[in-house]
C-alpha cells in the first residue's frame, strides 16, 4: 500500500492516477479527506501533517509514502512511519535547499528540515527537488481575468517553470524502480525564462494581450499581504533578485527518470486555458 500525503495538491492527484492505472494499491491523505475526488476505489482517509493524531490510521498498513514536506511534526511522522513497517518515503521538497543561503530562508529551512529528519531516519529517502512550479503562474489569473496588469518587481527574472505531469511522473518513477530508490533529484523544466517572457507565452496561448505593471518591493509586498507574509515575502524577493537577468541552470533529470523531456511552458498554458478565462 502507498500512501500519498497532500492528496489535493496537483501533483498528488496526477500521481494519484498514474499509480491506480497501474493496479497499485493506493490511500489518498488530506486534511480534508471530503474534498477529494479519487480514482474508483480508492480509499481516503483524514490527514494532516501539522496533527500527528491521524499518523497511526494513516500509516496503518503502508511501505511506501509519497511526503509533502512540512516540518512541524515531522519527527513525529518519521517516529510513526518506523512504527508501521514504511520501508521508504518519496519526498517532494524543493531545489531551493540547495541556494547558498537556505539556512536563514524560511521557505528553503522548511524543506531543508524535513530532508534532514528523514535521511537521520533509517527510512529509506528519495527526494525529489524541483525548481520552479510552472503553476506559480496561475497567480496571474486573477488580474488576467479582471483586466488588471500583473504586478511584477523584477519582471526580467528568470525561472525554470516545471509542470506538476513531469513531477508527478517522476514521482512514479522513484516509486516503481527500486534502482532509482534512495537518490536526490533536481529537477527543472526545459528552459530558463523570465516572467516576461512567461508572460509573453501565455498571451500567446490566451489570444489576448496581457499588461504588466512594474512595481517595487514595498508596492509588491504590500498587494500580497493578505496571503503571504512578510517572513515569506522578503526571500522570495530576494531569489528574484538575485535571478534578474541571469538564466537559472537547468537539470537533465526529468528526462532520465521519465524518458522524455520537460513539458514547455506553453503546454502548461494551454492544459490551464480556463483558469485564465
Amino acid at each position: 500500500m502507498l500512501l500519498i500525503t497532500g492528496a489535493r495538491g496537483a501533483v498528488a492527484a496526477h500521481l494519484a492516477q498514474l499509480l491506480h492505472s497501474r493496479g497499485l494499491p493506493i490511500r489518498l491523505g488530506s486534511a480534508r479527506p471530503g474534498e477529494l475526488d479519487p480514482p474508483g476505489g480508492v480509499g481516503t482517509v483524514p490527514l494532516d501533517l501539522t496533527d500527528p493524531a491521524g499518523f497511526p490510521t494513516a500509516l496503518n498498513g503502508v511501505d511506501a509514502v509519497f511526503l509533502y514536506a512540512r516540518p512541524e511534526q515531522i519527527h513525529d511522522f518519521v517516529g510513526h512511519a518506523l512504527k508501521a513497517g514504511v520501508e521508504h518515503i518519496v519526498l517532494l521538497s524543493s531545489a531551493g535547499v540547495l541556494g547558498p543561503d537556505a539556512e536563514n530562508d524560511p521557505l528553503a529551512r522548511s524543506h531543508l528540515d524535513v530532508e534532514r529528519a528523514l535521511l537521520d531516519s533509517p527510512l529509506t529517502t528519495t527526494i525529489l527537488r524541483p525548481g520552479a512550479f510552472a503553476s506559480n503562474a496561475a497567480a496571474w489569473a486573477w488580474p488576467i481575468r479582471s483586466g488588471q496588469p500583473i504586478s511584477l518587481p523584477y519582471p526580467n527574472a528568470h525561472s525554470d517553470p516545471l509542470h506538476e505531469r513531469d513531477i508527478a511522473e517522476a514521482a512514479l518513477a522513484v516509486l516503481t524502480d527500486p534502482r532509482l530508490r534512495g537518490g536526490h533529484y533536481t529537477l527543472t523544466g526545459p528552459e530558463s525564462l523570465t516572467f516576461a517572457e512567461q508572460i509573453d507565452l501565455l498571451a500567446e496561448v490566451l489570444a489576448q494581450p496581457v499588461a504588466v505593471r512594474h512595481v517595487s518591493r514595498e508596492e509588491w509586498k504590500l498587494e500580497t499581504a493578505d496571503y503571504l507574509p512578510e517572513h515569506y515575502a522578503e526571500p522570495l524577493l530576494n531569489w528574484w533578485r538575485s535571478h534578474d537577468g541571469r538564466p537559472v541552470p537547468l537539470t537533465d533529470t526529468v528526462r532520465e527518470l521519465t524518458g522524455h523531456s520537460p513539458r514547455p511552458f506553453t503546454a502548461w498554458a494551454t492544459d490551464h486555458l480556463a483558469d485564465f478565462r
